[in-house]
């Protein structure tokens, strides 16, 4: 059985969000107990991750990392159309990932006790991102 469900996220500027509970909701939704859910967002300024979830100051680190690697407004970056992010976020969502595949065990997302799963915006402005999860399975 396959089952998809697409949904929208506001983020209020960069940062990572925790979309864990809408994730593990569509797979409730599918009614499958055994399968591969996969999370897909639809854009190139921000991306997902698999991520510590019982201590923020892991996700600010990575944040801080992130600014350090790829700072916005950086002279060499031609593509500032949107601004002196644009090129930095295009580049961050690539050094990351804009797509998640998690087994489904027992009905749920067969996460590790301190994972969870986010949205990274890499964007300085809010933005409507959107999401589709794919549950495979039985």
């Amino acid at each position: 059985m396959t089952y998809q469900k697409k949904f929208f996220y506001e983020t209020r500027g960069r940062g990572t969000y925790e979309i864990t509970n809408e994730v593990n909701q569509a797979i409730r939704e599918a009614g499958i107990r055994s399968g591969i859910c996969h999370v897909f967002i639809h854009h190139t300024s921000a991306s997902l991750t698999l991520c510590e979830n019982a201590d923020a100051s892991v996700r600010s680190d990575l944040e801080r990392f992130m600014a350090r690697l790829v700072p916005d407004g950086d002279p060499m970056f031609s593509h500032t159309l949107e601004g002196a992010d644009d090129m930095a976020a295009h580049i961050r969502s690539i050094l990351t990932k804009m797509d998640l595949t998690i087994p489904v065990t027992d009905g749920k997302g067969a996460l590790g006790v301190w994972q969870g799963i986010y949205l990274w915006e890499h964007r300085t402005r809010p933005h409507r991102r959107q999401l589709s999860v794919t549950i495979h399975g039985e």
